[in-house]
């Protein structure tokens, strides 16, 4: 190996610095110090992979991994799908789900940032997928859809939460019902207010999913320490580890069990995220997947953290299953706390719940970016304009105006609605498998890696993370309850088999003309 410092070849592997026999334990800064001291530039990193530099490069590490965090929405994800878990395996199923799904999430995201080094470009899944395997463009154009229409149902989903949480902190704190029409408004501001935080650009997201990472802590502390000690009965360590319950009517106990799993990992999706930024952040190659495998890690202990407050906490299981507040966990919080601190609570899940969903529109906004500047998005002048705030603008309105019309649905019918959300989180499961599924049959599909390498380890994990994949894509779309009618059937499949006919009617009258891989915008000369 030559001692000039531009041709030294950094590999991280589980915090360690590889050269030659040599093997030396890193932390966190000293993987960034040498980084910048021996790996290519981010601006060299994009020129290879054909791009010129478009955005301005403001993000920090603390950016980067609050847009991961915002995504993931530890607490609002927890609180909006606590009661799947709940009341599929009980305080059992929550406690081994969430630790099962969060092992198995993390090998997922070490996949990924393996990939996201390599590639740290925006796009992330679709750009991998394209770039791994360029003889089968359609792949790459059914991931990018794919994965941008998931962000965009994602964001529609997270701002209708917001005022279905305003609505339920009418009922706790003034005995108020919103209708429908009502909280559908609500949810209509929260997509405008999303639009207009993501058009004033780079800046502003990484300030605000920075404080988000402090907000998700300092709330989760907050949170726990009101459940623990103002709940009027404590729950035993054997009911919180042990208690089984079941309001699914399935008789199968170890089917009951596995429901639970779709609250975690509905939970835990969002890590890739960080990748949709990369082009924003500085030293992308080593912050990015440092962000996606932080993020995981960083929201299963959260997420544990804030489980156990709550199984603790819990005064009456059935209590929560009959409420009629718009969101259960008021319920709980209700006979936990009280009518006042339950709000307080609401609040800091509700503020968490703004900014998740300000980030999916963020993802999707530079996803339709991505997308246009390879052709596989129709309008690729407009959607590659950049206005004054470096923000792709065309993008933000147009996931704006999708989650304004996905919204109305709820108007309707809050089970049609509820497939549509449930293709969101099958869609981003189908995303992961894409790239995944590449390395695991195609290992060869990358040959110079970027500063994180699995080494020795890469196909195993990757393997693991394809079969979770595949299993949890089975699992999302199977009958949560029993007897099935049309209120309870899972529409999930319905709505991903619309999706995927969308996509496939698109990619042979549009896609195949249009689309032959990634478009390089800088040339060596």
């Amino acid at each position: 190996m030559s001692g000039d410092a531009s041709e030294v070849q950094l590999r991280v592997i589980h915090g360690f610095y590889i050269c030659g026999d040599h093997k030396i334990l890193l932390t966190h800064t000293d993987i960034l110090d040498r980084a910048s001291q021996s790996v290519t530039p981010v601006a060299d990193y994009l020129r290879d992979l054909g791009y010129k530099a478009e955005f301005r490069r403001e993000m920090s590490l603390f950016g980067v991994l609050g847009i991961s965090f915002c995504a993931i929405g530890i607490l609002t994800g927890m609180s909006s799908a606590f009661q799947t878990g709940l009341f599929s395996g009980g305080p059992v199923g929550l406690f081994w789900g969430w630790n099962i799904c969060s092992f198995f999430m993390f090998l997922i995201a070490l996949s990924l940032a393996e990939i996201c080094s390599t590639y740290p470009t925006m796009g992330g899944l679709y750009f991998w997928v394209c770039k791994m395997k360029p003889d089968m463009p359609i792949l790459g154009f059914f991931t990018g859809w794919l994965y941008s229409v998931a962000m965009v149902f994602t964001g529609a989903s997270g701002n209708l939460s917001v005022a279905l949480y305003l609505a339920s902190m009418a009922e706790v704190g003034q005995g108020r019902t919103l209708t429908r029409v009502e909280i559908t408004a609500i949810a209509w501001a929260m997509n405008i207010f999303s639009g207009i935080i993501n058009t004033i650009g780079t800046k502003a997201i990484g300030q605000m999913s920075t404080f988000n990472v402090w907000w998700t802590l300092g709330g989760t502390f907050v949170m726990a320490i009101t459940l623990l000690v103002k709940a009027p009965v404590k729950n035993s360590p054997d009911f919180v580890f042990t208690n089984f319950q079941n309001f699914t009517g399935w008789e199968f106990r170890g089917f009951v069990m596995l429901l639970g799993f779709l609250q975690a990992v509905y939970t835990l999706e969002g890590c890739e995220t960080a990748a949709q930024v990369a082009e924003e952040a500085v030293r992308a190659e080593i912050l990015a997947p440092l962000a996606v495998i932080g993020s995981i890690a960083g929201s299963w202990l959260i997420g544990l953290a804030y489980m156990l407050a709550l199984l603790f906490a819990v005064q009456n299981i059935a209590s929560v299953q009959a409420t009629t507040f718009t969101i259960p966990i008021s319920q709980l919080f209700y006979d936990a706390v009280g009518p006042q601190l339950a709000q307080l609570c609401l609040v800091v899940v509700l503020l968490a719940q703004v900014m998740a969903a300000i980030t999916n529109f963020t993802a999707s906004s530079r996803l339709f970016y991505a997308l246009a500047r390879d052709d596989a998005f129709p309008l690729k002048k407009q959607f590659m304009t950049l206005n004054r705030f470096q923000a792709p603008y065309w993008g933000v309105w147009t996931s704006v105006l999708i989650g304004c019309i996905i919204s109305c649905a709820y108007i309707g019918s809050a089970v049609a609605f509820n497939a549509i959300l449930s293709s969101a989180a099958i869609s981003v499961m189908l995303s992961y498998l894409q790239p995944i599924l590449i390395r695991v049959f195609w290992s060869d599909s990358i040959q110079d890696f970027g500063p994180f390498c699995l080494g020795k380890w890469s196909w195993a994990v990757n393997f693991a993370s394809f079969s979770f994949c595949v299993f949890i894509c089975i699992l999302f779309v199977l009958p949560t309850a029993y007897p099935v009618n049309v209120l309870n059937m899972n529409y999930a499949i319905v709505a991903v088999g619309g999706l995927m006919v969308i996509i496939t009617i698109n990619w042979f009258w549009w896609g195949r003309h249009s689309f032959k891989g990634p478009v390089k915008t800088f040339t060596f000369k």
